[in-house]
């Protein structure tokens, strides 16, 4: 499971012209699932997102996580995170999890994310969706949790 993290001052994303979800300060993660993710992927993921230190302590260093913060958390699924870019001029996405696959464990991270932090907002999963942000920093981490096949 891939989390492209964030830091931001704020961040929303629409949905056609609705509003889906935004945060204040916290962090953007979009989400990628790839094939021989499971739960524990997922987990493990989630207690890397809410404990990374990427927030600026007393001393202006990176040493505050999210959970310290108590910032928001906005969860966006991106499948396209799971794609393969090593040859040619256009992606491959065999190495993405099925749909609904994905999906169930997109939802498993939000509920869990929502059973240990708040305040937790999310996009709309499989929707063309709109993210905004303003980039805090610029403070941005890819985080890959291996699949248990790797």
């Amino acid at each position: 499971m891939i989390g492209l993290l964030q830091r931001v001052a704020e961040a929303s994303v629409r949905v056609d012209d609705r509003l889906a979800g935004a945060i204040g300060p916290g962090l953007l993660v979009l989400v990628g699932v790839e094939r021989g993710d499971g739960e524990a992927q997922a987990e493990r993921l989630l207690e890397r997102v809410l404990g990374y230190r990427v927030f600026p302590d007393a001393d202006g260093r990176m040493n505050r996580s999210l959970a310290e913060t108590g910032g928001g958390l906005l969860l966006v699924s991106q499948f396209t995170l799971a794609a393969d870019t090593d040859k040619g001029m256009r992606p491959s996405f065999s190495s993405a999890a099925q749909p609904d696959e994905a999906h169930r464990l997109f939802d498993h991270l939000v509920a869990r994310a929502r059973a240990r932090h708040a305040p937790v907002a999310t996009g709309e999963y499989a929707a063309h969706m709109r993210v905004a942000l303003v980039n805090d920093g610029p403070v941005t981490f890819r985080l890959r949790v291996r699949p248990a096949s790797d």
